[in-house]
């Protein structure tokens, strides 16, 4: 059974959370005491600024406790918790259909703190090439979290959920590109050298000709331009940088607006009426309100914003109910999936009792009685008995891989078939190896991606 132990932004504080956190030169060490635990048959380590979760497959549903004991053992042990029970008031953990249903809510970025953040299914990605690397996924885990990534791209392609601004940063490139379409060509300057408007100034600064910043204090702006691979210039020169930019994100600490009206003016003169877009995050704003009265001059400030995101949250909620429904599809699918393999050791033991009886008393009657035949008639004899097998197993087989898949008995049905034809020992032997052989066959199951 499949099982997650953890603590994301909804249950625990950052401070508790960086406790926790595993960075690629710690993780290798972590998922090998995770491995080493014997109640963890495979297991993946997710370590992000929000989350940090141990998902992990425990023998058989009868070891299902001791591997959640197992899990919580070593997050306190990661975490320097003197106990497990400093940890738990954080903790939370889903077990079997629930625990799938997490991965899946989780690569899809439906338990994000913004959702539909794309950022979270490369962490799972890295967070899955890492047990990969160190050996500790591979069977069923190994499927369900490429399965994971089969419905994060469903989720993407299928819904909006991803569409729509949801940050300050990505909002002012929204609007930019809204009104000059294309930033390859344009110049944005950094008026200030606040952490929202660094923020905002990199994302815009990504496809910008040229990236320049304008501060009160020049040590500073030449700090941040060496940084931001920028050009640093003196404050004086405001009005002239205003000449030659076409995006300005504002956020100096000035109390009075440091643009005012007369002087967009004079600038906008001098531009020859070339649009010019103004994002205002400070408070109070750096920008005079009439300002965007001037033509061909746009000024947002934060209320602005603010409104863009709650607009771009709104739409991404509304796809909440597809992106769901895809989910419980992808968890249903993956469920018949393992499902048939709770019925499979049965399956093969039976099989393989059957032809072994059938062939020893071949054997048995081709060194007796008919040792006269040929080569050719032995060979008929054999494919005889191998098409017999195939038929008068035909319908046990079909019939328990049939009720796994709907879920109803299969369990009991295998059960029986076990008692009856004293297949519990081959049929424990089959599990085993089905657990080891999985790590190779699984190769050819994994999703690319």
């Amino acid at each position: 059974m499949i099982v997650v132990v953890g603590l994301s932004h909804r249950s625990a504080p950052v401070e508790v959370r960086e406790r926790l956190a595993a960075g690629p030169d710690v993780l290798p060490a972590v998922l090998a005491r995770l491995a080493g635990r014997d109640e963890l048959a495979e297991v993946m380590f997710l370590s992000t600024c929000n989350r940090v979760e141990v998902v992990a497959l425990a023998y058989g549903d009868a070891g299902v406790d001791r591997a959640v004991i197992a899990i919580r053992e070593e997050l306190a042990r990661q975490g320097g918790a003197a106990s497990g029970a400093e940890l738990a008031p954080y903790l939370y953990e889903e077990r079997g259909d629930e625990a799938v249903r997490h991965v899946f809510r989780v690569a899809a970025s439906l338990d994000s703190m913004v959702l539909g953040e794309p950022q979270i299914l490369g962490q799972v990605k890295d967070a899955y090439d890492a047990a990969v690397a160190a050996g500790t996924l591979r069977g069923t885990l190994g499927r369900c979290v490429s399965r994971a990534f089969a419905l994060a791209k469903r989720v993407r392609t299928e819904t909006a959920i991803g569409a729509g601004s949801v940050s300050i940063s990505s909002v002012a490139v929204e609007l930019a590109r809204r009104i000059f379409t294309d930033l390859d060509e344009r110049v944005v300057l950094l008026l200030g050298a606040g952490e929202m408007a660094e923020a905002a100034a990199r994302s815009l600064g990504k496809g910008a000709r040229t990236l320049r910043i304008c501060n009160r204090s020049f040590d500073r702006a030449a700090a941040l331009a060496r940084d931001l691979h920028a050009a640093a210039v003196p404050w004086e020169g405001l009005e002239a940088e205003l000449a030659q930019a076409d995006v300005v994100v504002a956020s100096t600490a000035s109390v009075k607006p440091v643009v005012t009206r007369e002087m967009v003016r004079r600038v906008m003169k001098a531009r020859r009426g070339r649009s010019l877009l103004f994002v205002d995050i400070a408070v109070p704003r750096n920008v005079e309100r009439e300002v965007h009265a001037i033509d061909n001059v746009y000024v947002f400030d934060v209320d602005d914003l603010e409104q863009e995101v709650a607009r771009g949250m709104k739409a991404r909620h509304a796809q909440v109910d597809a992106a769901e429904a895809i989910v419980a599809d992808e968890v249903a699918q993956f469920l018949l999936w393992t499902r048939g393999l709770e019925v499979q050791p049965t399956v093969v033991a039976m099989r393989t009792k059957a032809r072994a009886v059938l062939f020893s008393e071949l054997e048995r009657t081709l060194a007796g009685r008919l040792r006269h035949l040929g080569e050719g008639d032995r060979a008929a004899l054999t494919q005889m008995l191998e098409s017999g097998v195939n038929k008068l197993l035909h319908a046990p087989t079909t019939k328990l891989k049939a009720r796994a898949a709907e879920g109803d008995d299969a369990g009991d049905l295998a059960a029986a078939v076990r008692f009856l034809f004293d297949l519990e020992e081959a049929a424990a032997a089959q599990q085993a190896a089905r657990g080891e052989g999985e790590k190779g066959r699984d190769d050819d199951d994994r999703l690319p991606h």
